[in-house]
């Protein structure tokens, strides 16, 4: 969803930075980029450990993204990533079901996909944060992705990921992984990763997805 559907990146990046910024936690260059995917609690563990050795409490936890909730909310512009409506539409025009895999478990966003993206994604059809154990990069997300998208094996699904901890959850899950780099990672994190192709934008992708959907097919058939 973020930075694949919607160019929100830019606004979970700030808020997550200014949050830590508030408790005087240091964070790395781009970390909230490169920590794209996780599930909230990891992210906030994931700077704690840096930080102060330790896991963040519960009481810790829900406060912090509490605060960086509200400081999204301020922030996210919402607007939609060029060409998403565009590549959403053609997958569905070729018979394919588009599956929504992310980490995100903001009630916000997931409703303004009914606006944006009107009868495309329902819970049936949705994995979010509310939906795992284990967030990317573990490969659950996408494991459970298959299954809502018809208990599919790996060999019949593509995944369109924009974040390192995505590709590295979509390949462990074996499935075939483009990159739409969005954001201002190096593409070399994204082939590293284990994308096979990566892209510049959803208008990219979407000018060769015709031609990446014909060419699976037939090595599926």
């Amino acid at each position: 969803m973020d930075g694949v559907l919607y160019d929100s990146m830019p606004a979970h990046d700030i808020s997550w930075r200014q949050t830590m910024d508030e408790l005087n936690l240091q964070h790395i260059p781009h970390e909230f980029y490169l920590q794209e995917g996780r599930i909230g609690k990891s992210t906030i563990n994931a700077v704690f450990q840096r930080n102060l050795q330790r896991d963040a409490t519960e009481e810790e936890e829900q406060r912090i993204y509490a605060r960086k909730t509200e400081l999204f909310q301020q922030y996210n512009s919402g607007a939609i990533m060029p060409g998403a409506r565009e590549v959403v539409a053609f997958v569905r025009e070729s018979g394919l079901t588009p599956v929504l895999v992310t980490g995100s478990g903001q009630p916000s966003l997931l409703d303004r996909l009914d606006t944006h993206f009107p009868g495309v994604f329902t819970p049936e059809t949705m994995v979010t944060a509310f939906d795992v154990v284990n967030g990317k990069p573990d490969p659950e997300p996408f494991l459970m992705g298959l299954k809502k998208g018809g208990n599919l094996k790996p060999n019949q699904a593509i995944v369109i990921e924009n974040a390192p901890l995505g590709i590295e959850a979509a390949v462990g899950a074996g499935i075939f992984t483009i990159a739409v780099n969005t954001g201002p990672l190096p593409d070399a994190i994204l082939r590293e990763a284990g994308a096979s192709m990566v892209f510049q934008s959803m208008e990219q992708l979407g000018k060769v997805l015709p031609d990446i959907i014909r060419l699976t097919a037939e090595v599926t058939v």
